[in-house]
């Protein structure tokens, strides 16, 4: 697996964005952010997860957060213009994003779901998000991500 270039890593490459890759150690009972943070020996708020959301007026859509906080729904919903959000099914993230759990980049999913970054990406000078496998964190600056995913900046966290 050693810097195998992922479809994430690919499309930087083709923006020319600069960009790290950090590998980390799977645990497979332990697929959290947090867990990822502490085995890449990174800060778990420069760490951001990627969550899958449905809207129930503009559909599908991925809001990117900090690994320790919590998706506030309502702002969510708001920043995107729905009444409401919910996550979608475990099961159906892969169908939809080509990405599985543990390893879902707002960079190269199936299709360009709109991507809601949260505002605290900007207390940092670079960010990690996954690179679409597990066991690969791509660490650029926040604004290359908001630039290469075209992402709305909005508090999304409690």
């Amino acid at each position: 697996m050693k810097n195998k270039k992922t479809n994430a890593a690919r499309i930087l490459d083709r923006l020319k964005i600069s960009y790290e890759i950090k590998e980390y150690e799977v645990d497979l009972d332990d697929l959290s952010a947090i867990h990822v943070a502490a085995s890449a020996g990174m800060d778990v708020k420069m760490v951001f997860k990627t969550l899958v959301c449905r809207g129930d007026k503009n559909g599908v859509l991925m809001a990117c957060i900090p690994g320790d906080g919590e998706l506030d729904m309502k702002a969510l919903a708001a920043a995107s213009g729905n009444k409401r959000v919910e996550m979608v099914h475990l099961k159906e993230v892969l169908g939809l994003t080509g990405y599985i759990r543990g390893g879902c980049s707002p960079l190269g999913a199936k299709k360009n779901y709109p991507v809601y970054l949260n505002e605290s990406c900007h207390d940092f000078d670079r960010i990690a998000i996954s690179a679409g496998i597990r066991g690969q964190q791509l660490i650029l600056s926040p604004d290359d991500l908001i630039k290469a995913v075209n992402a709305t900046v909005a508090k999304l966290i409690r």
